[in-house]
């Protein structure tokens, strides 16, 4: 099928490649009109994974991979719009995006942290009343690296992707889409259950408040080795269990995909399978400089993802100092209140709903 791949980040290469080997074809989409010259010039992205290394052609007529410099041309006719980027770029993707959606389409982010309904909500405030797909999971698809102009390492593929769809009565047709890109997505249920299932906000603001002198001190360091210590992983633990309490809360069932599984070496199969921890740390990608004023682990999973959990447990009156806790000390290290610019209900325009009046709106969404 017709796939447009949006984004120049590192799960938007691995994107594009894996679904052009697939067979799809495949029309990637970046901001920077020259930001493809390199693989034009080379004339393949470059990958490199467990299966060993191989060429993916990239041309404007005879590649698996057509790079575009218009969005309208990249997502026309397409019947999947993967958009495995940060949720920083979201705000401004779904402005530009809003219009030119068509029915039947499907738009999948992973992850989304209620993506899903900013980009539908996006839509109607466009006037647009096609009958669109929003779909976000727990994680991208892929744990991958650049690594030069040309070429993506990927250390690991995801075995299961829980996710919800916005609104939840397209999740069929949604479904029968996503599977045929990603035979992995397992059904949640709906946007706000997706987006739930998020795995950033859980593993990245512990680690990196936890790990700030190291950060600072050191020209590289890997959080996710010797970064990751016992103490850490007991924080990590209870920010989790409030991620669980909270979608148990909300009448969301099991599996929730608690994070202890990334770590453990024979418990239940994780999003990336079992030992993903170990697959991540094996590959050294992830020994880098994480600037705590910049990093998107800063500025999405901990101004983004634990401000809307943080939200969200307000609204429904669920407990969650641990998340608030590390929000706070976020703010405090960045000088900005970084729940006051969060992805929360209040900023989406949805703290004012009942319960029921929430959940009519995850099944029925936004009228244009």
């Amino acid at each position: 099928m017709r796939i447009a791949v949006l984004g120049g980040g590192h799960g938007c290469w691995a994107a594009a490649a894996e679904l052009a080997e697939q067979g799809h074809d495949v029309r990637w989409w970046r901001r920077d009109a020259r930001a493809h010259e390199a693989l034009r010039a080379a004339g393949a992205v470059t990958v490199r994974d467990h299966r060993g290394t191989r060429q993916v052609p990239v041309g404007d007529a005879d590649g698996a991979i057509r790079p575009v410099t218009d969005l309208a041309e990249a997502v026309r006719e397409a019947a999947l719009i993967v958009i495995p980027l940060p949720s920083t770029t979201h705000q401004d993707l779904a402005a530009r995006l809003a219009p030119l959606l068509a029915d039947g389409q499907v738009v999948f982010l992973p992850p989304g942290t209620l993506g899903s309904v900013l980009f539908a909500k996006a839509m109607a405030g466009a006037g647009n009343s096609a009958e669109v797909a929003f779909a976000e999971t727990g994680t991208l698809p892929y744990l991958a690296r650049r690594h030069g102009d040309t070429e993506i390492v990927i250390s690991c593929y995801a075995t299961r992707l829980p996710t919800g769809v916005f609104p939840s009565r397209l999740a069929d047709k949604a479904f029968g889409v996503l599977r045929e890109a990603y035979p992995s997505v397992e059904a949640a249920e709906d946007g706000l259950s997706g987006a739930l299932m998020n795995a950033g906000p859980i593993i990245h603001p512990p680690l990196i408040m936890m790990n700030a002198g190291p950060l600072e001190h050191f020209e590289a360091w890997d959080i996710h080795n010797e970064g990751t210590q016992q103490s850490i992983r007991r924080v990590t633990d209870a920010l989790d269990a409030e991620r669980v309490a909270l979608r148990e809360a909300l009448g969301y069932r099991a599996p929730h995909f608690p994070l202890a599984d990334h770590y453990a070496t024979d418990g239940e199969e994780w999003m990336y399978g079992r030992a993903a921890h170990e697959k991540l740390t094996d590959s050294g990608d992830w020994r880098e400089k994480i600037d705590l004023l910049s990093h998107r682990y800063m500025l999405e999973d901990t101004r983004l993802g634990l401000s809307l959990l943080v939200s969200v447990g307000r609204w429904a009156g669920v407990p969650t100092p641990v998340a608030q806790g590390l929000l706070s000390i976020a703010s405090a290290i960045t000088g900005r209140d970084l729940y006051a610019e969060g992805r929360t209900l209040e900023s989406l325009g949805l703290a004012g709903l009942s319960r029921d009046e929430l959940a009519q709106l995850l099944v029925e969404g936004f009228e244009s």
